[in-house]
């Protein structure tokens, strides 16, 4: 939240820049650059896009929801780490299965997963958006198994799959001590997550390559609240426009206390260096190089070329047209750094001292 409050103000420091021809000045403040922090996330948006557009296969590509029990919100707030890292296990392990069973494809998909915590009036809503490729390297890498059009994988079963792996994980977490709860609890929670159906959304294919890197560029690196969905804070009361999505996807306005909103905000706030998007099967770490390769070579795409570096003014002319180098004053003058502002972050009161009684 301090992050988020002295972003890109002159409490982090910046950089005073001066025209060469008329002599206006512009003063720039740094960024927080917190991956929670609604004004920080574009430049990274887009570096990452472009890492991942070099990766894009020439197939159809596939969106398959995993969403997790409201059952375990609870304990999703004291144990966070533990339960999201078992979403994503669990989501891979029930693609890795389906993709090598021979009825369906028989052979090794790319998995792109991204963790969202939160729904449309920022309450709890655990799930994990899995960009999936239509298709499998076989195990031997001799050929490319297409998926058949419009269809991966049957979601009923997919569901089954993952509640019950998730299960099993949960239960080997209690065994291993990583998870402490009292056996009531346990018995209580198991009751819940085994009378509730375990739910895999598959969505309508994208339309092709350039669609997976639009609907990506949207979603990774977003956070819960954007801020032009705020509205107003008026009387101790945050106003903000969510969609009811039970309602034919209608535009609404929320008021919350600005207690709640706060509070409501905070639940989406990811565990330290907790990674938020990870990549299994032809995309996973290790691997991806060598199997993009030999994928590509099957489906006769030629290798991209490689990314050229691109400074931040650059990158933003690119995205927006604004050249940042350009006076905004007089449209010769070139923008040159004369400054740099060093940090004015305010000291934190200190608590009063204690009275000596002795």
């Amino acid at each position: 939240m301090r992050a988020i409050e002295l972003c890109r103000t002159a409490a982090l420091g910046g950089h005073r820049d001066t025209c060469d021809r008329c002599g206006a000045e512009r003063l720039t403040y740094n960024s927080c650059r917190n991956r929670h922090c609604p004004k920080c996330q574009t430049l990274a948006t887009a570096r990452w896009l472009d890492a991942r557009r070099a990766e894009l296969l020439p197939v159809e590509y596939f969106h398959v929801v995993f969403t997790l029990p409201h059952a375990l919100n609870a304990l999703v707030r004291d144990h966070a780490r533990l339960l999201y890292t078992l979403l994503f296990r669990t989501a891979a392990a029930t693609l890795h299965a389906f993709a090598h069973d021979p009825r369906h494809l028989g052979g090794d998909v790319g998995v792109t997963a991204v963790l969202h915590t939160w729904g449309q009036t920022l309450v709890q809503h655990l799930h994990l958006h899995c960009i999936v490729t239509g298709g499998a390297l076989a195990a031997d890498g001799s050929r490319w198994i297409s998926a058949k059009p419009g269809f991966l994988f049957p979601v009923r079963a997919l569901a089954q799959v993952f509640g019950a792996k998730y299960l099993d994980a949960l239960q080997a977490a209690l065994a291993a001590g990583t998870l402490p709860l009292e056996p009531v609890a346990v018995t209580t929670l198991f009751a819940h997550l085994r009378q509730h159906d375990w739910v895999v959304y598959a969505k309508r294919p994208f339309a092709g390559p350039e669609q997976v890197l639009d609907y990506l560029g949207h979603y990774t690196h977003r956070v819960a609240l954007s801020n032009e969905r705020l509205l107003s804070l008026d009387a101790g009361l945050v106003r903000f426009r969510w969609q009811d999505y039970a309602d034919g996807d209608r535009p609404k306005v929320m008021a919350l206390p600005a207690a709640e909103f706060i509070r409501r905000f905070l639940l989406h706030v990811v565990p330290d260096r907790f990674v938020r998007i990870r990549h299994f099967g032809l995309l996973a770490n290790r691997a991806r190089q060598a199997k993009l390769a030999r994928c590509r070579e099957l489906l006769h795409q030629p290798p991209p070329p490689p990314p050229a570096p691109e400074s931040i003014p650059a990158l933003v002319l690119r995205l927006t047209g604004l050249d940042l180098d350009r006076c905004p004053a007089c449209p010769e003058g070139r923008m040159r750094r004369t400054e740099v502002l060093p940090p004015t972050r305010p000291a934190r009161p200190r608590p009063a001292p204690a009275w000596d009684t002795s």
